[in-house]
Parts: structure tokens; sequence; C-alpha cells
């Protein structure tokens, strides 16, 4: 199966289910960044409610350039908020200690093309799900892909409100609190099933690719 999408940082868990078995991902890098899409922001769990984390750009969001063009702001120190708050949101998750180093290292770069930090984020959690994909960057835009060819690109967030009662459940930190959060940044699935995590997305891959 080959898979062409947009960079995503942290992709949401029903994307990973799209590529986990994958043979060819396909990265866009000639796509024009979309507000109001997952390109500079995921989604995490908070103690109070789900939290969105933005990642800064030149020009804002409001830009049209293409993705390979669009540069981060790195002036407000994002990535050690980003940084923060993920320990802040799971320190106490099963599996925290098991990739704190490792993601660490991702927010203590300072990448200043987008796709780059996208890609340093596919390739962290690529490794930890051990994948053995092949990845490939198109520096051509195509509007349509085949049909052979699975276009992932317009995933975007669920709208405020819509109810997934559908989504597979597996334990979150303040789930007692707040509710399930469906369809959550693959960090918040790592923290919680570990090593095993890429056997949950295959078990309930059928149900996760059905959300999106």
């Amino acid at each position: 199966m080959q898979v062409v999408s947009s960079f995503l940082p942290f992709a949401p868990i029903s994307w990973w289910a799209h590529v986990i078995d994958a043979t060819l991902i396909t990265f866009d890098r000639a796509e024009h960044f979309e507000k109001m899409s997952y390109r500079n922001k995921y989604r995490i769990s908070g103690a109070n409610n789900p939290i969105q984390l933005s990642i800064p750009l030149v020009n804002g969001r409001e830009q049209r350039s293409a993705m390979s063009a669009v540069q981060i702001f790195n002036d407000g120190k994002w990535q050690i908020q980003h940084w923060r708050t993920l320990v802040s949101v799971y320190k106490q998750t099963p599996y925290w200690e098991f990739y704190e180093q490792g993601l660490q290292s991702i927010f203590e770069r300072s990448d200043t093309s987008l796709t780059d930090f996208n890609n340093d984020t596919y390739k962290w959690v690529a490794q930890q799900l051990k994948l053995k994909t092949t990845v490939e960057e198109s520096g051509q835009y195509l509007a349509a892909y085949p049909e052979t060819i699975q276009d992932i690109r317009k995933i975007k967030p669920h709208k405020s409100g819509e109810q997934l009662t559908e989504f597979p459940r597996y334990y979150q930190v303040f789930e007692d609190r707040i509710g399930f959060l469906p369809d959550l940044s693959i960090l918040d699935l790592l923290f919680s099933e570990g090593p095993h995590t890429a056997s949950w997305i295959r078990i309930h891959r059928n149900e996760l690719i059905g959300i999106v």
C-alpha cells in the first residue's frame, strides 16, 4: 500500500493507522500550507481539558507558501513551552521515562523549517513503532493521485463537540476528570501503551481508518 501525506507534527492516532503498514509514504513538500489543519499543531490531553500545542510560524498562519518554504518563528522559545507542557501532562504516565530522553532531544533543536521539524517527529515516532516503511518526498504538487495510492493530505482536526464514540479506548491519565478524548496525538497513546503501541494500532486499524 502506498500513501501520500502532508508533513504533520506528532500526527494523530488515526493518521498512524493509515501508514503503519504502508510500503511507501510520500510526503508532499510542494503543497501549500493550510490553516485549521494539523500541519503546525498537535492535540494532547490536559488535566482539565484538551490542549492544542501550536508551532508559531513566520508570517503567521495566513501565509500561502508551499510547505517547503514555511519557516518556524523561534523567537518565542516555543520549544520550551511545549516541552514543559508535555512534562506536566505525561510525567505520571506508565511509559514517560521510557521515551523522555529521546523525545526531549527533538525540542532541544532549533529547526527553522516546519517540514524539517515535522519530519523529525515522524522519524522519531516511526523508530519507536519499529516501522520499516520506505519514505520519499515530493517536490511537485499533484492535486490528485491514482486510486491505487491513498491520499490522506486532507485529514483535519475533528470539529469541536464532535462525538467519536466508536473510537477504541485505551488508558488516559485524566479520563476520570474530563472523560476519554479520542484521536489525540500519537504521543498520548505512546505514553500509555509504550512498546505495545504498534500492535494496538494494528488491532484497531479498521476502526481508526473509518473515523477519518
